[in-house]
């Protein structure tokens, strides 16, 4: 059981983890040490062990703190997807973000994804499950527009879903490597389009 923290120790691992997924961000889990965390967060190694056993402990926090951050970045568009003018608000929002952070870093849960997937298997199902919460709110919104008819009773809302979050990763994947939004608004709206299609007659 992991012991309650005074206000003053959960702001110190706060501080430590976000430091963390700052600099794993910039430099990749490989290329971050534990140093480099003490240095950024400004702590020392007993109070980083303090909070993290090891590397391992630290990083799976990194995926947790990222997991939020992701979707807290989304709102209040993401908890909001029951129409077709709200995916389109969410779509401008995704393409607005990555132009207001200059096309950089793709997303931090694909980038922790592809360095971390093949090679460690508790961090691989740590990020399916941050996938997967992703994944359920853009999933809610279409349920709704299902459950009220607005969708045609042949249209796959779990699929639909699963396709569109697919849709933005390799559409921030490739704007991270084109350095426009090219990609992501093509892709998103080829998506779009194909809600639009199993929409019922008004």
């Amino acid at each position: 059981m992991t012991p309650k923290l005074t206000r003053k120790g959960q702001a110190t691992r706060e501080r430590i983890v976000a430091a963390a997924s700052t600099l794993t961000f910039q430099q990749g889990v490989a290329g971050t040490s534990t140093e480099d965390v003490q240095q950024a967060a400004g702590v020392s190694a007993s109070q980083l062990y303090h909070y993290f056993s090891d590397k391992r402990a630290l990083i799976r926090a990194v995926i947790a703190y990222q997991t939020e951050a992701v979707i807290a970045a989304q709102q209040p568009y993401l908890s909001q997807l029951d129409s077709l003018e709200a995916l389109k608000a969410w779509r401008d929002h995704l393409v607005g973000l990555q132009q207001k952070r200059k096309f950089q870093g793709g997303c931090p849960l694909g980038t922790l994804s592809c360095e971390l997937a093949e090679i460690w298997p508790e961090a691989r199902v740590d990020l399916a499950h941050s996938f997967g919460e992703w994944e359920a709110a853009i999933q809610r919104g279409l349920q709704a527009m299902y459950d009220r008819g607005e969708l045609r009773g042949d249209a796959d809302p779990e699929r639909l879903a699963l396709g569109m979050l697919a849709a933005v990763q390799g559409g921030l994947l490739l704007n991270q490597a084109r350095r426009d939004t090219a990609a992501l608004e093509a892709v998103l709206d080829a998506v779009l389009a194909n809600i639009m299609s199993l929409t019922t007659p008004s």
